[in-house]
């Protein structure tokens, strides 16, 4: 073997190694895509933005992949950036529509607070995590501003079911009667997480409803397991940060049902 075959055959090794939220444990398969996309670029710039560079701006930037032939798909990607806007009671499906409510916004601001220097910024991407025959997983990452003290960084997925066309849902891939059982697990490995006793209340440092433990609707199916992600204000104050939650297959085997996008890891 050649020194340059050598060299590319470390490479792909090192690569094979790739983890999926827990530690000494590797990607169990090699995927390729079998759906055609492209990435697209997405900008726009506030009317009063002028001859002014886009640091200076209030802006909207977006970057998604754009799946050939699977509309469905493409906009459940793009309807996706309204998670960056909590309280909205209209989910736009396109990036215009989004625009056109975030600018809307800005125009108020500014129209309120003419003197403020402020600019908002939208700057969020869209990034492919794994493809194979039967699943796809997206993961949406942005930042916003929007006027406030601070800004917030944010993370949402998407599991796409490629051949049912759908979003793939916990009621999908899990037994009925499942939540209880997954959130009775859940609970442990988050008490042994954040180092809290069976028996620590949650009043403290936490913002779950009733104080009592719950997941989020904001998950990410992998190979090895459901990582579960509580952004920013979710369950934790903003210098807290995200809080990720790993549930591996190994710990809810016994309620994961047959015959489903996760039978080609659970065995």
């Amino acid at each position: 073997m050649g020194f340059k075959n050598i060299f590319f055959f470390i490479i792909a090794v090192s690569l094979s190694s790739c983890e999926w939220g827990v530690p000494g444990k590797k990607n169990p398969a090699i995927t390729k895509d079998t759906l055609v996309y492209t990435y697209q670029n997405f900008k726009e710039r506030a009317p009063d933005c002028g001859d002014k560079p886009d640091s200076s701006c209030t802006i909207v930037k977006v970057t998604y992949p754009e799946f050939k032939g699977q509309k469905t798909l493409n906009d459940s990607v793009t309807g996706k950036f309204n998670e960056f806007f909590r309280g909205n009671k209209k989910a736009d499906t396109n990036l215009k529509q989004i625009t056109t409510r975030f600018m809307s916004g800005y125009k108020y601001f500014r129209k309120d607070q003419p003197k403020s220097t402020l600019n908002f910024l939208l700057d969020a991407h869209a990034k492919i995590l794994r493809q194979d025959s039967g699943m796809l997983t997206i993961e949406v990452e942005g930042y916003t501003y929007t006027g406030g003290a601070h800004g917030e960084n944010d993370t949402y997925f998407i599991n796409w079911d490629t051949k049912a066309n759908k979003n793939i849902l916990l009621r999908d891939i899990l037994i009925d009667g499942y939540n209880g059982k997954l959130t009775q697990v859940a609970e442990q490995i988050f008490r042994k997480q954040e180092k809290l006793s069976d028996t620590s209340s949650l009043a403290t440092n936490y913002f779950f409803k009733g104080n009592k433990f719950s997941l989020p609707d904001n998950y990410l199916v992998t190979p090895l397991g459901i990582k579960f992600l509580y952004n920013v204000y979710t369950i934790k104050p903003y210098a807290a940060g995200q809080t990720e939650l790993f549930v591996p297959y190994s710990q809810i085997k016994s309620f994961i049902k047959p015959n489903t996008v996760l039978s080609q890891f659970v065995k």
